[in-house]
């Protein structure tokens, strides 16, 4: 049986956060993780520049049953904490669009910087460790302490005051995801909110699929809207259905209710142009000119060809007046588009839903009704935007973690 202070399972962003501030207070971590390499999923993010935060971090970017719990941990470690960090190993970075930051160089400068905070401050990382057993209690030991943990794994037996569940979500199962973490909330009496893919492409209906299929790799502008969230940014047309940017915030939104099909989701191609006053400007000018081919002018060709064959536009725009242009503008700018469903969690970026924030404390996530039980990043119902925010919730939680195993 090997002791330790804490016990953390995942070494994930979140969890070698967590287990760096833990080592920093002195206390003996240990982090066992089933993969081969620790932050797998770290060296994969952003196309392997890892969007490592966001300048622009708010709870406003993150959605969660209870909109207030990731308050408390974003706001004691904040993106400058983490450019700190990375200015003392010297790495390079650089802001994209809507504050996103991005390493220069590669992700994996984010992981050894991680992986050297573990060696100075004597964490501890067993991997190729699968997890058999936990409990408060060993089994093989009558004797054993009601307030201590017992884990079981392929590398031996472990004992520890504190256990650190970062295992992460359901999202990118080809790197071995599972719901290993709400499994382990379950069994210690936790509550946990049902899960769903989200930063994920939307997929098509059999009958969408004939019409759209000749559109993939067309990329436009877009406004995306659904309920009282609002995304605008690039539409990426596939050949299963429609990603890109504002798809992928808009697709941690949507979900399947009751067994049905999910609500439309409202598209406005070319947000900043106003089509119709547009076309009726066009109408003076090139009045014998097909609409389909006015259209190209703005709209890639094969995007106006297809929109007009499906609706029927097929004369010259000195054919139609101004109500029926208006209609036609509706077809490319009050676009309802209803989605069959999602890729799935094989391509999601992260996982809508997971331990319920209500059984956690905002202050120092434990579990309220297990001492020494901690839950962080993904695996807890706080998801955010695309753009670095998943990230700094990983940091953050792990950070606050790490103040109090």
């Amino acid at each position: 049986m090997i002791n330790t202070d804490v016990l953390i399972i995942g070494a994930s962003a979140s969890g070698l956060m967590c287990a760096i501030e833990a080592g920093k207070r002195n206390r003996q971590v240990i982090v066992l993780d089933h993969a081969a390499k620790a932050g797998k999923k770290i060296r994969i993010s952003g196309g392997g520049r890892c969007n490592f935060t966001n300048y622009d971090v708010t709870a406003n970017h993150y959605l969660s049953e209870n909109k207030h719990f990731c308050k408390s941990a974003l706001s004691r470690y904040q993106y400058y904490d983490f450019l700190s960090l990375m200015a003392e190993y010297d790495i390079p970075w650089h802001e994209r669009e809507h504050g996103q930051l991005f390493c220069d160089r590669s992700a994996n400068d984010v992981v050894q910087m991680l992986l050297s905070e573990c060696k100075k401050y004597g964490v501890k990382i067993q991997l190729d460790a699968h997890i058999e057993q936990i409990s408060k209690a060993d089994n093989d030991n009558s004797n054993s302490h009601s307030d201590q943990f017992y884990v079981n794994s392929s590398q031996g037996k472990y004992q520890a005051e504190s256990l650190v569940v970062a295992t992460g979500g359901l999202s990118v199962s080809k790197m071995g995801a599972s719901d290993f973490g709400l499994r382990l909330a379950k069994q210690f009496g936790l509550n946990t909110i049902p899960t769903r893919p989200g930063l994920v492409p939307l997929t098509y209906s059999s009958k969408d699929t004939l019409r759209y299929k000749q559109l993939s790799g067309i990329a436009i502008e877009a406004e995306l809207s659904y309920g009282n969230q609002l995304f605008k940014e690039n539409l990426l047309f596939t050949h299963k259905g429609i990603s890109g940017p504002a798809v992928l915030q808009i697709s941690s939104y949507w979900k399947v209710e009751n067994n049905q099909s999910g609500k439309s989701i409202h598209i406005k191609l070319l947000p900043e142009l106003n089509l119709h006053e547009w076309l009726l400007e066009q109408q003076t000018q090139q009045a014998k000119v097909l609409v389909k081919n006015i259209l190209s002018r703005k709209i890639p060709k094969r995007l106006a060809e297809c929109f007009c064959q499906i609706h029927g536009i097929d004369k010259p725009i000195n054919q139609y007046n101004s109500l029926e242009l208006k209609t036609i503008a509706d077809v490319f700018q009050n676009w309802n588009f209803w989605p069959d469903g999602t890729e799935g969690y094989r391509v999601a970026e992260v996982t809508v839903g997971g331990v319920d924030t209500n059984d956690l404390s905002s202050k120092t996530m434990e579990a309220k009704q297990v001492d020494g039980l901690f839950f962080i990043g993904e695996v807890v119902d706080v998801t955010g935007h695309l753009g670095g925010y998943n990230f700094q919730w990983a940091w953050s939680s792990g950070y606050t973690a790490g103040q109090f195993v």
